[in-house]
Order: C-alpha cells, then structure tokens, then sequence
C-alpha cells in the first residue's frame, strides 16, 4: 500500500465512511492518477479541470457519476493532503431532473407473480413491502425481523442511519414460507447467497437486479426495472393510499423532506385533485359550422 494511499484509507476510516464509499474513493484517485501517470499529489487544479472534462467528453459519464468522481478528489485534496479545493474553479455539473419510473399497483402485482423463481418472488415483495433500497435488501438479517412489533429493522443506511419500516402480515407469512425452502437454516443473514442459498454470505446486489429484470421480461412489462423502481412505487403507493409526506419520509431513511416531495409528482390522487385552470374558464360553444 503506497503512502498516500494509507494516508486516505485512514482518513475515511477516521470519519467512519462506509465500505462501498472508502472503495469508491480510492479507486477515483487512483483512476485520475493512471490517467497523467503521476502521484496524485503531483497533479493539481489544471489536471483536475482536464479529468473532469474528459469524463463528460470522452468517457460520456453522467452528472452524478461525475459529482461522485470530484467529491472523491475534493476529499483526497482537502482532508488528505489538507490543501485547498475552489469549487468555483471546479463546478460540480448540474444533474437534469429525471421523475422516477412508477409501476401501478396492477403492474407490480404482475411483476411479483412472474418472478422466475420463490427466492425472486420473496426479494421482490420484500422489495415492495419495505421500499428498502437494494444494499439495504441485502444486508438484512433474520433477527431483522420483529415479529413480536411487526417491524423490520434496517440497519446501515445511506448515511449510516438505522430505521424501523412496518412488517406486513402477509410478507411475514411469505417469509416463514421461505425460511421453511432454505435447505440450511442461516444463522445471520435472511437472504443466503449462491446458487443453493445455503451460502454464509449474504446475496450481492446483482440477484435482486436480476430477479426485476426477468421478472418484467416475463411480465412483459416494458419498462425497465431495478430494485429502486419498487422503493419509488412504495412510497408513491403510500402516498396515494393516504399517508402523510412526513411518515413516508421516515420509512424511506431520507434526511430531507425535499428528497420525499419529488412523490408528489408521481402521485395520482394529488394529480388528479388539483384541477386543470382550463376547466374553469368559461369558453364559447362552437357551433357545428365551425368544426
């Protein structure tokens, strides 16, 4: 392990960011080193504006992508090499406003019924019942599982932020259906890994991204799905059925409730109850000579 290199890792491990983040990080700066083939605290606001240009350019990385790759190098150079960072020198681009893709409770009861296998099925309607983002499905243990409250406790959020999310009854029962399948009873994780699910690893995030999207091919829906597509329908779902921004809020993990709003969009009961200003003028009937 290089110098500077040990001297991040310990940064980020000093600050307690998580494992994925500390992975990410690294592997930015030592990506924006390899490409001047020069230690990277050799490298300075020239190169900086350089990489981040030929990110959108060449490489045709989006918004957020890019953001991720300069808030990796903000912290190598600000909290690593304790130098300065000018944001005004390096703009973080601006990401278009995208509306969420949202199924109808119809479309996400076909999709769960054409899931390719039980242990799909149970990851989807886990997925649904839950709105918990897809690391979150993944990392969920069977103590988890509160059946005494009907909680289900997700544990190491984005942000490192624990939450209690409602227990349906009916996932409970699909659950206990599962765990009678599993061919050896896991000790930690709700949903073992590999081919036989017996593993004492957890399942990666690339089984539930495969179980949506056989599920849809199967469903013949045309949409595509991720396991983030089943958050979005939970708490729009949510939100049409008449529960409150602030509660949905909380059972997403955000921190914002500007995060939360964006479901105001997607809503069709709000939709539907601000009538169109068209509707209330008063236009004159056409007569039958002017059609």
């Amino acid at each position: 392990m290089t110098r500077l290199r040990k001297m991040m890792l310990e940064e980020l491990q000093r600050r307690n960011y998580s494992e994925n983040t500390t992975r990410y990080y690294i592997r930015a700066v030592e990506d924006f080193s390899r490409r001047f083939n020069r230690p990277p605290d050799r490298l300075g606001l020239r190169h900086i504006r350089e990489y981040q240009a030929e990110l959108f350019q060449k490489q045709k990385l989006s918004p957020g992508t890019v953001n991720n790759r300069l808030a990796a190098l903000r912290f190598f150079y600000i909290k690593t090499l304790k130098k300065a960072w000018s944001i005004a020198e390096t703009p973080y681009p601006r990401r278009p406003f995208h509306l969420p893709s949202v199924l109808s409770q119809e479309e996400v009861a076909e999709l769960i019924d054409a899931a390719l296998t039980p242990y799909h099925r149970i990851l989807l309607m886990t997925l649904y019942a839950t709105g918990a983002r897809n690391a979150e499905l993944t990392h969920l243990k069977v103590r988890d599982i509160d059946s005494q409250r009907m909680v289900i406790h997700i544990q190491g959020g984005k942000g490192r932020v624990d939450r209690d999310v409602m227990l349906s009854p009916k996932l409970l029962e699909e659950l206990r259906e599962h765990w009678r399948r599993l061919p050896r009873k896991p000790s930690v994780w709700l949903f073992p890994g590999n081919r036989w699910h017996n593993s004492d690893q957890s399942i990666d995030t690339k089984t539930p991204r495969n179980a949506c999207k056989e599920a849809a091919q199967r469903a013949g829906i045309q949409k595509e799905i991720h396991p983030h597509t089943l958050r979005h329908c939970f708490a729009t779902h949510l939100l049409e059925a008449g529960a409150d921004l602030r509660t949905i809020q909380i059972l997403l993990g955000h921190r914002d409730l500007k995060e939360t709003t964006i479901y105001l969009h997607l809503s069709q009961r709000h939709l539907h109850a601000t009538p169109s200003p068209l509707d209330s003028l008063k236009l004159k009937e056409r007569s039958p000579q002017e059609e």
